[in-house]
């Protein structure tokens, strides 16, 4: 080997080696990256909208179950105040009185029961 292909090689490598340093210097940062792809941020607010969703569809879900059970209680009370005033009048028909007086009403209560007019 000759002393200039020696140096055309060193002289080589040297430029390589510098237009790689050069690359990575210029080289946007991995944070950078992070921060400004539009392609991940897209995912991410992708992925909390899904999450977002789920959750209102849950909340939706348990609501509507309240809804049912709350109309179910209405229905049960409803039926056992009925039951109870008939359950009276039958007493206060034989001539008797009930066991015994009957508890205040509650302001709750009162709200809940539309006919309690006695």
């Amino acid at each position: 080997m000759s002393p200039e292909m020696i140096t055309s090689i060193g002289v080589s490598l040297a430029t390589a080696l510098c237009g790689v340093w050069a690359a990575r210097a210029a080289r946007r940062s991995p944070r950078q990256e992070r921060r400004d792809d539009f392609v991940a941020v897209s995912e991410q607010q992708g992925k909390a909208i899904q999450r977002l969703e789920g959750r209102i569809e849950r909340q939706e879900t348990e609501a509507e179950r309240q809804r049912d059970r709350i109309a179910a209680q209405d229905v049960t009370i409803g039926y056992l105040h009925t039951w109870v005033g008939l359950l009276v009048g039958h007493i206060r028909g034989l001539g008797q009185e009930p066991p015994r007086a009957p508890q205040p009403v509650p302001s709750e209560v009162r709200d809940l029961l539309r006919d309690i007019g006695a």
